[in-house]
């Protein structure tokens, strides 16, 4: 990771209402932290062997933040695609081409699903599991956050 890269990210950042990031890139990790969004921003960068597999983190409640109005449903079933990163949702590599992958799509392990592009950097997600795409959803176009759930993947029987 690039000096340049993390003072964007840091700069990105301070203007979120974001209270964590969690950036991994291979054995390299930057975590942001702030105690409550426009505080003062927490910097943590560290190299780590083998690198593990980092659950979303869990954002603080603010005492001040109205309460949801609209659970969204669980799905009953499926594997849960989350955005590795902040950044923009595409469905397709650009306007004129198909989408990656539709609803009822047969998928194999390693299958590109989707793009989020962070810093004007594509950045392909892929499917960790074979399966059907069961749901997407998120619009195209829309910012996503870390660990936002992205697409409901069925795994297929064994």
């Amino acid at each position: 990771m690039e000096v340049e890269e993390i003072k964007a990210l840091v700069e990105l950042f301070e203007r979120s209402t974001l209270t964590e990031l969690l950036l991994e890139r291979g054995e390299t990790r930057l975590l942001l932290k702030r105690q409550a969004p426009g505080g003062p921003v927490q910097a943590s960068i560290s190299t780590s062997s083998p690198p593990s597999a980092a659950a979303a983190p869990a954002k603080p409640m603010d005492a001040n933040a109205p309460l949801p109005t609209k659970a969204e449903p669980l799905p009953l079933s499926g594997y849960i695609i989350k955005a590795p990163l902040v950044g923009t949702f595409f469905r397709r590599p650009s306007s004129d081409e198909d989408p990656y992958v539709e609803v009822g799509d047969r998928v194999e392990v390693g299958t590109t699903l989707c793009l989020i592009e962070a810093m004007k950097v594509m950045n392909e997600v892929r499917a960790e599991r074979a399966g059907t795409v069961k749901e997407i959803l998120v619009e195209n176009g829309k910012p996503v956050d870390y660990g936002q759930a992205l697409m409901v993947i069925e795994p297929m029987a064994t």
